[in-house]
């Protein structure tokens, strides 16, 4: 029984100081954040070159009914 309690404590202590999970969920967390400016980043641009193609397309319809 007490070589049993030792073993559980020797691996809780261990498992306690461990830090690789901790910097996984880091890992996992920045890259979450990168994703998030990404997807925001392309969607501002995405807005920004459609009104830029329907500005042409305007520009492009005026000129042809005015020919």
């Amino acid at each position: 029984m007490n070589l049993t309690r030792t073993a559980i404590k020797s691996i809780a202590r261990a498992f306690s100081k461990d830090e690789d999970g901790a910097t996984a969920i880091e890992y996992g967390l920045f890259a979450a954040l990168v994703g998030a400016v990404i997807v925001a980043t392309v969607a501002s641009l995405g807005q920004e070159t459609n009104k830029g193609f329907q500005a042409m397309e305007t520009a492009l319809k005026e000129q042809n009914s005015s020919s």
